[in-house]
């Protein structure tokens, strides 16, 4: 468990995120996850209101950066930065809190939560957003159950160090929200679907790095299915139709279903069974052979391994 303060680590997952979304208190939005750039992806998540890109981060020259960093006073919310292990619920919140759609309700925390950092600096709403509790409480409910406390380390030069950014529709252009940076990058305007801008942008930056780097992994924030489709079967006429209707709905209502027992499987606390079952195997002395036999088993799929195939 994350102690009082600090910000767990949580998994990239759509389930996780959004959860997340609706513990926050915001209704009518949900998170996909995105396996592939092509345009039809896209197309059939509509309506997409932002996109959070997982990648591992390396320290970039100006030179290489795509886009144009906005210094100053700017409309869009955003936040540098101040703690590695919030990057995920951040660039969750920035998208939140730039959605323009009517359909969106924010809920009381996040619009308290803008209200009162809207004349603040990025760097004043960064610290501001690390130390909102209950938007770290929500985020701490998805921490690991640990069997022992571990002091933090900071990575080393060698450590691989995983970010994520956000990308949003603001008043008819694209903005990149990474809290390393020091400001919003603008990345130009966009006239129908915001889309046809960022979809080239981030092929570009995952084919950059394919030759060294094949982790990547891309989240869009849509509006909520199961609302939209309730809304569609209100207004059908025709038994196929609302037949089919109500078959999406079904398959999605199965799909939440599922998300909602792994992510009471990722809170649960399994260490009192593990250790119930370790004392139990001690007890009636089969621990010690099954930790032999399992480290033979260890050694033996190393060697094979390393011999490589005859």
């Amino acid at each position: 468990m994350a102690a009082n303060g600090q910000w767990c680590l949580i998994e990239s997952d759509p389930g996780v995120f959004s959860e997340l979304i609706k513990d926050f208190g915001c209704t009518g939005l949900q998170v996909e996850e995105l396996w592939s750039l092509d345009e039809c992806a896209f197309n059939e998540l509509k309506p997409v209101h932002g996109l959070i890109f997982l990648f591992k981060w390396k320290n970039e020259s100006e030179q290489d950066q795509q886009g144009k960093v906005v210094y100053g006073d700017t409309d869009i919310f955003f936040a540098k930065q101040v703690i590695n292990n919030a990057c995920a619920t951040q660039a969750i919140i920035s998208v939140l809190l730039n959605i323009e759609s009517k359909d969106i309700s924010l809920g009381d925390t996040l619009t308290q939560f803008r209200e009162f950092t809207s004349s603040f600096d990025p760097a004043l709403k960064g610290m501001s957003l690390t130390n909102a509790d209950r938007l770290r409480e929500v985020h701490n409910s998805f921490a690991r159950q640990n069997m022992f406390e571990f002091d933090s380390k900071s990575a080393e030069k060698d450590d691989d160090v995983y970010h994520f950014v956000a990308f949003v529709p603001f008043k008819d252009r694209v903005y990149e929200l990474d809290g390393l940076k020091p400001g919003p990058i603008d990345h130009g305007p966009f006239t129908d679907d915001w889309l046809t801008v960022v979809r080239p942008l981030l092929q570009s930056r995952v084919a950059r790095h394919a030759a060294t780097e094949i982790t990547f992994n891309l989240m869009a924030v849509v509006g909520d299915k199961l609302m939209a489709l309730d809304r569609e079967l209100r207004a059908a006429e025709g038994d196929m139709l609302i037949a089919d209707i109500k078959n999406k709905m079904r398959i999605e209502e199965e799909k939440r279903a599922n998300y909602k027992i792994e992510n009471i499987r990722r809170k649960h606390n399994y260490i009192p069974l593990i250790m119930e079952m370790l004392k139990i195997l001690s007890e009636k002395g089969m621990l010690l052979p099954l930790t032999e036999k399992a480290k033979e088993k260890l050694a033996s799929k190393s060697s094979t391994k390393k011999a490589g195939p005859s």
